[in-house]
């Protein structure tokens, strides 16, 4: 287990923060932060707290924060379907339903889809259909996409999409230091057969456009979708914090019309 102190200076660091911003912000002299990074003071559990609450850490990693300088963790990390959380399994069913006829999904940090629209399930069915080979894995939003038997096939803008992919994941990672469970994700789909080898060095930290459409044609129908992702804020639950709802939207007429005839 590294030191506390150090992993403080490294996220100060990751959020570009100097000590004396940092200091300021959680009002403490800029003298006892600097011992705390070089380890010459050991700093209170209500001092990792509001230093780690400053430094916006995910709840995951205050925990890790917390056991380096030698306190429990505080934060739970529950299981989606325990009663305490039946209040966001309600917002998620309510969010989800509220998209119809487009597709809806709620994934996990690791990019697994944890729970999808009935939109959703139907349009993978039709993409899917015929179609024998399966995709490693749980169902994973990185894999279908990068995996020569996922959706990539029927993608007609992949390499833009793939791209846009690998910068928003590389993105997240770096927002929270190095999330290894996520970034084995990302190296495992960049090494399936037929990605680019250009996109392992891609930086995420270059400027793209607000929006990328992920562009579906087979059997003649086509479906133009955007995104949006949403985070449920002020959660206190690892589980909970670290899920995403991504909501599809037609671009267009035509996925409008072919998004409500696979309904019927």
């Amino acid at each position: 287990m590294p030191e506390v102190g150090p992993l403080i200076r490294r996220w100060r660091n990751a959020r570009g923060l100097s000590q004396l911003a940092l200091a300021a912000g959680s009002v403490v002299s800029l003298r006892h932060l600097s011992f705390i990074e070089t380890g010459r003071s050991a700093p209170s559990r209500a001092m990792v707290l509001k230093l780690a609450e400053v430094l916006d850490v995910p709840l995951r990693e205050r925990n890790i924060l917390l056991l380096a300088a030698g306190f429990a963790p505080v934060y739970p990390e529950s299981a989606l379907d325990v009663p305490a959380l039946a209040a966001i399994r309600d917002a998620l069913d309510a969010i989800l339903a509220q998209q119809e006829p487009y597709p809806a999904l709620v994934i996990d940090r690791d990019w697994n889809i944890r729970q999808a629209n009935g939109a959703a399930a139907r349009f993978f069915r039709f993409l899917q259909a015929g179609h024998d080979a399966a995709v490693p894995g749980p169902p994973n939003v990185l894999r279908r996409m990068f995996h020569p038997d996922g959706v990539r096939r029927y993608v007609t803008n992949w390499p833009e999409v793939c791209q846009a992919l690998v910068r928003r994941a590389r993105r997240e990672a770096i927002g929270g230091i190095t999330d290894e469970r996520a970034q084995t994700v990302l190296r495992e789909v960049l090494a399936y057969p037929g990605v680019p080898p250009s996109l392992r060095s891609l930086d995420a930290t270059v400027p793209t456009t607000p929006v990328v459409p992920i562009q579906y044609a087979r059997d003649g129908r086509r479906f133009d979708y955007f995104s949006t992702v949403t985070t449920l804020g002020t959660a206190q639950d690892i589980t909970v914090q670290e899920l995403r709802i991504e909501c599809f939207f037609p671009a267009n007429d035509i996925t409008r019309d072919n998004a409500r005839a696979l309904a019927e």
